[in-house]
């Protein structure tokens, strides 16, 4: 039998641990990408929550290579609103939640845009004994041109962070991704995907700290898995066809984020800070009536792949 204070000592460190590698996983990942763009800068803010916590927003704008993207990490406590509470089906709780979140806008059409979130959550009674914790996470492309072996080489990084921790996982996450990020009233995927994971608790045969070991595998991987599809399109040349059909489907990331996303929708529900929040949200879009790409197009070979995932690796 564990005694209670070695539970709560176990999970305090947990969750610190965790913190403490985001805040290390978000200096990474931002000078990669400032080095990558080769002129811009993430502005940083740092913010309180009223209820209880805050985060530290990084945003990249205007840059050579990026045109927006948010690198944002957050830790946030305090009574799980009422919202929540309906949504989990638990009474009331405490919770804390932290995580990383990621999506970077590219400016050309020939790179595609990217998402990433590694999150970890934890529910207390009012004794504050933890009632359930949990790791979740993911990171997926969308591309606006369609290079098989960029999907292909991202595909592979992830699969590869899986199976040094189980071979089961990468198919079964794969497709998780693939049903998550679902544009049910398009009927299209919103990319290719690639990885997406929740409710990771623990077992008889995986402990907290497996998953913890799982989670931070596959953050180490972000870079390696899209700064290579950088690095190779970001000086391929682009016309403003190219540019218009690119926000066209900056439109439908933008339904899929403001309709279906349950990270959006948690921040909105929790007092989340929404400027944090909806930097997920690309900065030129359009919306054109009825439009269709032209038949055997690049374009049209993208929505086929979008309404039929297939297997990349």
């Amino acid at each position: 039998m564990r005694l209670p204070w070695i539970w709560n000592f176990t999970n305090y460190i947990m969750k610190n641990k965790f913190y403490d590698y985001i805040q290390q996983l978000q200096d990474s990942i931002t000078s990669k990408l400032e080095e990558l763009d080769g002129t811009a800068k993430f502005q940083q803010d740092l913010w309180e929550r009223e209820e209880g916590g805050g985060g530290r927003t990084r945003v990249i704008e205007n840059g050579t290579v990026f045109e927006k993207g948010g690198v944002n990490i957050s830790k946030v406590y305090g009574p799980l609103p009422k919202s929540m509470q309906n949504y989990f089906g638990v009474d009331d709780v405490d919770f804390f939640a932290c995580g990383l979140s990621l999506v970077i806008h590219p400016k050309s059409p020939m790179v595609p845009t990217v998402h990433a979130n590694w999150r970890y959550f934890e529910m207390y009674d009012k004794e504050g004994n933890i009632v359930d914790q949990w790791f979740g996470g993911g990171q997926d492309l969308t591309p606006y041109y369609l290079f098989d072996e960029d999907a292909t080489h991202f595909h592979a990084v992830c699969k590869k962070a899986c199976d040094a921790h189980n071979p089961e996982f990468y198919p079964a996450y794969k497709k998780k991704c693939d049903d998550y990020f679902w544009n049910t009233h398009r009927n299209e995927a919103r990319g290719v995907g690639g990885l997406f994971f929740d409710y990771c608790k623990a077992t008889e045969e995986t402990s907290m700290e497996d998953w913890y070991s799982f989670v931070t595998e596959v953050g180490d991987s972000f870079l390696d898995a899209y700064a290579p599809i950088v690095q190779k399109r970001k000086d391929l040349p682009y016309s403003q066809e190219h540019r218009d059909w690119q926000e066209i489907r900056r439109g439908r990331y933008v339904e899929f984020n403001l309709v279906h996303d349950k990270g959006t929708l948690f921040g909105l529900k929790t007092n989340g800070r929404i400027e944090s929040i909806l930097m997920s949200l690309p900065p030129h879009v359009q919306w054109r009536y009825d439009h269709h790409p032209d038949k055997g197009s690049e374009e049209e070979k993208l929505i086929e792949v979008l309404q039929s995932p297939k297997d990349w690796v």
